[in-house]
């Protein structure tokens, strides 16, 4: 792994205000997390933790109160920091009446390639996440996993060094969970570098370097997975994996 991180959260604080009666909701609270280069990060937590807004700041869409945040040694929301970055949101927003070729045709053109580029890449890139068959289908005729796996090709579609993933798992069948799990493995392979929100804990489990627990708005504590099978060895009766175990007992505190 290299020495300077990746990706940077250095006690960021987020602050929303809402309309109505001016409430104040802590989202971030001091949330300090380092991800190195050629690493899996992911970040589990209950909901409300602030682990949908952490990403949303690294991405440049909201701005932080104080703290700094940096991606690939740049401060979020410039181009410099964008370029050889992919982002799965946690609801995709495509556009109904196009199909994904249509939306990839674009992402290629905005990405200065040229049209045979285009296409071997549109063909390699759907085969991955197993929607050539729906290749000019409209977005609308896709069920919710589909949808989902069509935005993965979206963010992959560039073959990006770092992967931002909020909730990959999300309306996908075990079949699709296994896709995506075999997508990240790849990618890390590769040496890319990959952040990721879930709530499916046994995949987190088995495929990243760390793991990380968010609770009110910061990061409460840090493990791996070996560290994890060790601490809860002598404590886990059976009923519950050794991260669900872990997950429990660090919430609670």
């Amino acid at each position: 792994m290299s020495t300077s991180p990746e990706i940077l959260f250095e006690d960021v604080h987020k602050t929303y205000i809402s309309d109505f009666k001016r409430k104040k909701n802590k989202a971030l609270t001091g949330l300090t997390l380092h991800v190195q280069g050629a690493e899996v990060f992911g970040i589990i937590g209950p909901n409300g933790a602030g682990k949908s807004t952490a990403l949303k700041t690294l991405m440049g869409f909201v701005k932080h109160d104080r703290g700094k945040v940096s991606l690939a040694g740049h401060s979020p929301g410039i181009p410099a920091a964008h370029r050889e970055l992919g982002y799965l949101p946690e609801n995709p927003c495509l556009y109904d009446h196009l199909s994904i070729t249509d939306h990839l045709i674009f992402c290629g053109r905005t990405s200065k390639l040229t049209s045979k580029q285009i296409k071997r890449q549109i063909s390699a890139v759907l085969e991955m996440v197993d929607l050539a068959h729906a290749a000019k289908a409209p977005i609308r005729s896709y069920s919710k996993g589909m949808t989902q796996r069509a935005a993965l090709a979206y963010a992959l579609f560039h073959q990006p060094k770092i992967l931002i993933l909020d909730e990959p798992m999300s309306g996908l069948d075990p079949l699709g969970r296994q896709l995506v799990v075999d997508i990240i493995n790849e990618y890390h392979h590769k040496g890319h570098t990959i952040l990721f929100c879930s709530h499916v804990l046994t995949d987190v489990e088995r495929i990243c370097d760390r793991i990380g627990v968010m609770n009110g708005g910061r990061l409460a504590s840090v493990i791996t997975p070996n560290d994890l099978k060790e601490k809860t060895s002598l404590e886990n009766p059976g009923a519950a994996s050794p991260l669900e175990l872990y997950f429990m007992n660090t919430i609670k505190k």
